[in-house]
């Protein structure tokens, strides 16, 4: 085999495995498989989907407490307890409730980036159970969805839904967005875990 052959070979089997393995399990992260296939609302907002994540984790904190984490969630505001030096400006996530930016209203505008160029809109919320954002376009939402366990406990479930745009550069930006999401996604989530059980 020549090295090229082998090097193709060698990256269809890598993108197998992502694809069959890999993949389902970052897309599903924390959520059981009945909660990966329950409609949510919003799941009509985007059509012909290319990524569809639903991760969820159960918060030892009521949800009008853990609500307040989320709310506030943004660059330049509390951050998104993720990796601050990526998605914050280098800015540490707060790590407690800013009175400031605990308002939330439809089309509040939440920034993704530092600058607050980039964004999505609240579509739609109902406290304390949902927050739905998304891109005024049709391309992207994202829902925040808070349910009551009992015992002061709380099911936090999250689904990123995204059509993909295969022009280059965005192109780029999708490949990476499909890989590395899970990684800033999870450590989101178990950032408000942890901030809302301490409180």
């Amino acid at each position: 085999m020549t090295p090229l052959l082998y090097a193709l070979a060698s990256l269809a089997i890598l993108m197998a495995l992502y694809f069959l393995r890999i993949r389902p399990w970052t897309l599903t992260w924390g959520a059981t498989k009945e909660e990966a296939v329950r409609p949510l609302p919003g799941d009509d907002i985007v059509k012909k989907t290319h990524f569809i994540a639903t991760r969820a984790v159960t918060i030892h904190a009521p949800p009008s407490e853990v609500w307040k984490w989320i709310v506030q969630i943004g660059s330049a505001r509390a951050g998104w307890y993720s990796i601050d030096w990526i998605d914050n400006g280098g800015r540490e996530s707060s790590r407690v409730i800013l009175p400031e930016f605990q308002k939330i209203e439809q089309d509040y505008f939440i920034p993704f980036t530092p600058d607050q160029k980039n964004g999505m809109w609240v579509k739609e919320f109902k406290e304390p159970e949902t927050i739905q954002w998304w891109d005024k376009k049709g391309n992207a939402s994202w829902l925040w969805s808070l349910s009551e366990l009992g015992q002061g406990k709380t099911r936090l479930v999250t689904r990123l839904r995204t059509k993909y745009d295969f022009k280059f550069p965005w192109v780029i930006y999708y490949i990476l967005y499909d890989l590395g999401d899970i990684v800033m996604m999870s450590k989101c989530m178990l950032g408000i875990k942890q901030r809302a059980e301490k409180n």
